[in-house]
């Protein structure tokens, strides 16, 4: 299980939050950040409004872009940083120049958001680096998400999907756990997991069990704080347990219990398994009845419990105490 923990803006424009979010999430345990590259001019437009005005200080989207930006060196050192500490990093481009960028870089690995599915321009941008991609399907069809996975496939990219649902946060009835189970089926070949934004931890925990090879959230230290993926996102309480149940369930599904196989329960078989014994005191000739039977631990003192129905009617050779056990060498053949 890859396990991302998805920074995006969560750093508000600062370097300083972000670096401090890179040490903090190396303690948890996820596998890697990702980051979203924005360059404003190459995606956007002083003319592009807010979705949802819910910035202070930005006047349009294009300068909250502007301000989450950095510098190419800049970048350097935030990929550095999450080497030193020992997480790859992601991240999603949203333009071509992105793209360049994060080649400059050297990022060994794409993200692509679901709103990129069906921009074929990145797509053969990303696809041409060769690396391996991870593709969200959040606003996509089943026929768009078929046109890019061909698409790619044409330049022989290991290609990774995830299902996931574009609203921040994403309420339970529309999470689509059992698109997981699809694309399993639909695309045999490939990694399927799931990006998540309900900003609880139940989602990536059924994605596990599930099947899922790879499972991105967002993070946040508290989702008080400003920006506009706080309250879908996971705190560092949460992340701990997060990585903690999957790790569990993975384990699991990795371990296989073969129930033909029951050597290993020898020894604690004989301890829970019970024996027959007769509930009341009984005198010889006395012909058992199924009114006579209590089962008693342990296992291998009288006749197995699973075999009553074999001594019913035959008779007592001898006197028998209440809580005897009873084995065939009490009881006539007859």
């Amino acid at each position: 299980m890859l396990i991302i923990a998805e920074l995006a803006q969560a750093h508000d424009g600062s370097l300083g939050i972000l670096h401090s979010y890179i040490d903090a999430l190396a303690t948890t345990g996820v596998d890697a950040i990702k980051f979203q590259t924005h360059i404003a001019e190459a995606e956007s437009s002083i003319y592009k409004p807010f979705r949802t005005k819910f910035s202070f200080v930005d006047n349009s989207r294009y300068d909250y872009w502007k301000r989450m930006s950095f510098t190419l060196e800049q970048w350097k050192e935030i990929k550095k940083h999450c080497e030193d500490v020992g997480l790859e990093f992601l991240s999603s481009p949203f333009s071509q120049v992105a793209v360049d960028l994060l080649e400059e870089i050297d990022v060994q690995q794409y993200k692509i958001g679901s709103g990129e599915v069906n921009n074929f321009l990145i797509l053969e941008k990303i696809s041409k680096t060769g690396k391996p991609i991870i593709l969200s399907s959040g606003m996509s069809s089943y026929k768009e998400l078929d046109e890019a996975v061909h698409f790619i496939n044409q330049f022989g990219n290991q290609l990774s999907i995830l299902q996931c649902t574009t609203s921040y946060p994403t309420p339970y009835d529309r999470l689509g756990l059992n698109v997981i189970s699809e694309l399993i089926q639909k695309y045999p070949n490939n990694k399927i997991g799931l990006s998540d934004h309900t900003g609880e931890i139940y989602a990536g925990i059924a994605a596990t069990a599930l099947g899922a090879k790879i499972l991105e959230f967002h993070v946040v230290w508290d989702k008080r704080m400003f920006g506009p993926d706080a309250t879908s996102s996971l705190d560092f309480g949460q992340i701990n347990q997060l990585v903690e149940g999957v790790r569990a369930i993975e384990s699991s599904l990795n371990n296989p219990i073969d129930k033909n196989n029951i050597e290993t329960f020898t020894g604690i078989k004989s301890i829970f398994e019970k024996s027959l014994a007769i509930n009341k005191a009984l005198k010889k000739g006395h012909k058992i009845k199924f009114e006579d039977l209590e089962a008693k631990k342990p296992a291998g003192y009288g006749i197995a419990a699973s075999e009553f129905q074999k001594i019913i009617g035959k008779t007592l050779i001898k006197n028998m105490a209440q809580w005897s056990f009873l084995n065939y060498n009490d009881l006539n053949e007859r």
